[in-house]
């Protein structure tokens, strides 16, 4: 339990009707979870304005009401605080509900179009594999060291998401490694969360069904770096036209990759065929059994990555030679005849393109696929 005043730290407030002297039981943005003592966030959303159910959570027992908007009707015996934005307010009061989880433990973010589940899955595998306790948010699922927990959302709610962070922090979590969507950004989910870095896989055109443009998308995307901390660090794909965008405005540490262009962490593809990838990685050749481009600029990422954490590179390199990826993402068999079955989540044109591509460049004259 928390007073409303410790949850409203770091909160934009307009004006308050009533005392923030008040205990809160529990936080809620959905009227249906309003209970006794409870801190109800009235959050437009794009379907429904949580504003029009504030009298229903009231009766319900919400003791206190942050809104952008005060409803008609105001009851002496709650606390109403009004505030600009009332999703950002949410993810604010979620972290300081939850004791800032974010702040004790080192969170990573990873944003993109492609890429953002084999970057964050690998680097929970590697981190757990170099001996620290880790956790996963992802869009296959999530993972508190090694308790898997299901997936709903790439980005959960910040409620959801604040508290599986509280809950890494409690068994012990040294890192997380997180995907961060463009609708997470867009929609304030990750507002209030301390990020140790964040990095950037590429861009291409996805998501307008929700952001309209591609400017938008683009402006979600780079919004997750205009955030970040000036003790963080930005890693980006500058072979991606938009990867220096990203760090225009970010106060973070600018980090780059490439296979392409001049880049603080650099990678060349040696072989590249259905058993793996043989990659000159930083001068060091190693193999791996991850196939596709892509993949070697996932490699590339998960191995910056873990350098700018103070990893050492040839433990680093060691544990990702031997590692899988995410599931669904170029898994293949071969069939006793010789026939080789792919499996790909592939889901965008960019990401459908890739794996094609792979498959033409590494399949033999007479392989079927």
């Amino acid at each position: 339990m928390k007073s409303l005043s410790e949850l409203l730290i770091g909160v934009s407030i307009l004006e308050r009707k009533g005392s923030a002297d008040v205990d809160i039981a529990a936080v809620c943005f959905d009227s249906r979870q309003a209970a006794a003592g409870s801190l109800f966030v009235a959050v437009s959303g794009t379907t429904t304005d949580g504003h029009i159910f504030i009298e229903k959570t009231i009766e319900a027992g919400a003791v206190a009401v942050v809104c952008e908007e005060y409803p008609e009707n105001i009851k002496d015996n709650v606390v109403y605080i009004q505030t600009p934005d009332s999703a950002k307010a949410l993810g604010i009061i979620a972290s300081n509900f939850y004791d800032n989880p974010s702040g004790n433990l080192k969170l990573v973010g990873i944003t993109g179009t492609n890429g953002k589940t084999t970057v964050a899955t690998l680097l929970y595998q590697l981190f757990q594999d170099l001996g620290y306790k880790t956790g996963l948010i992802s869009t296959v699922q999530n993972h508190i060291h090694t308790s898997v927990i299901p997936s709903t959302h790439t980005t959960p709610d910040p409620l959801a998401l604040n508290k599986l962070l509280a809950e890494m922090v409690e068994v012990g979590c040294d890192y997380c490694f997180m995907e961060v969507s463009s609708h997470a950004v867009a929609q304030h989910r990750i507002e209030g969360l301390e990020f140790t870095g964040g990095v950037f896989t590429n861009l291409t055109h996805d998501h307008l069904d929700f952001h309209k443009t591609f400017d938008a998308y683009l402006k979600a995307k780079k919004g997750f770096f205009d955030g970040l901390d000036k003790s963080a660090f930005a890693l980006v794909n500058v072979d991606d036209k938009n990867g220096r965008v990203m760090l225009q405005n970010t106060a973070a540490h600018k980090k780059t990759y490439a296979l392409k262009t001049a880049a603080d962490f650099k990678a060349r593809i040696v072989e590249n065929q259905f058993s793996g990838l043989l990659l000159n990685i930083d001068q060091a050749e190693v193999w791996f059994k991850m196939v596709g481009s892509f993949n070697a600029y996932n490699l590339l990422a998960v191995y910056g990555t873990a350098i700018l954490l103070e990893q050492d590179t040839l433990k680093v390199l060691t544990i990702l030679s031997r590692l899988q990826g995410a599931e669904g993402r170029f898994d293949y068999i071969t069939s006793p005849n010789g026939i080789i079955g792919v499996v790909d989540y592939a889901h965008t044109p960019d990401a459908v393109q890739n794996v094609l591509s792979t498959i033409q460049n590494i399949r033999k004259g007479t392989e079927q696929v």
